[in-house]
């Protein structure tokens, strides 16, 4: 069991003097003693809960993709309140503990999502309501071809079928990022960089540990891409 620690202050000055982290430090090394999870990574943001922006919240959220860790956040106090920091949440599908409110879990996020889905559904019904009004007033609304085309071309299908494989292509380009790193830094042979990887704790595509074999597979769809 492996976690991904992200901290975040509020300023710069907090930020070098490290007021504030040590107490964030402290919480979630209390949080992964109890769980019995083994720390893999730390990431420290130094920026303002209102900005939708966090690089380190996303490094943090891919570590923890690619390490299949959970991720660990030491504040909660603000998540409500960040659209952005919930939908990377979500979008990433990393398993999540908050270290300020340890019952916290998936499901607080789930609850979250919730909310702000019957935001999202009140606007769809306002949106819905405006049309219906416009069709009395006898404006006409949406395609006349109507959706046999589409069905006929199977796009719907295709479409399922790019997202698919947009999303293998993605994990193969992120993995890619990670071996070129580790062969600047001196794993120059598959067997070597299978065992950085393993060293790291970085997930195979299907889960598990690396093998040279695997790293060659890696490095072949990689070079098809690039061909691409």
């Amino acid at each position: 069991m492996k976690a991904v620690a992200y901290y975040r202050v509020s300023t710069a000055a907090q930020g070098r003097s490290g007021l504030g982290l040590a107490a964030q430090r402290n919480a979630v090394a209390e949080v992964c003693a109890a769980r019995g999870l083994e720390m893999v990574a730390e990431f420290t943001e130094v920026e303002s809960g209102k900005r939708a922006d966090r690089p380190e919240l996303s490094e943090a959220l891919r570590r923890a993709k690619l390490t299949g860790a959970t991720l660990v956040v030491a504040k909660l106090d603000r998540l409500s309140r960040s659209v952005a920091f919930l939908s990377a949440l979500q979008d990433s599908g990393a398993r999540f503990i908050a270290a300020d409110m340890p019952e916290a879990n998936e499901l607080t996020v789930h609850i979250l999502a919730a909310v702000a889905q019957a935001e999202r559904k009140a606007i769809s019904t306002r949106t819905r309501e405006a049309l219906k009004a416009a069709k009395a007033r006898g404006v006409k609304l949406g395609n006349p071809n109507g959706a046999a085309p589409l069905r006929r071309a199977g796009k719907g299908n295709a479409a399922a079928v790019a997202t698919r494989k947009a999303a293998v292509d993605s994990r193969t380009l992120e993995l890619a990022s990670e071996v070129k790193r580790l062969q600047a830094n001196g794993a120059l042979s598959i067997r070597q960089i299978a065992e950085s990887l393993n060293r790291e704790r970085i997930e195979a595509p299907r889960g598990g540990a690396w093998h040279p074999s695997g790293v060659k597979r890696l490095l072949d769809r990689v070079a098809r891409l690039e061909a691409a």
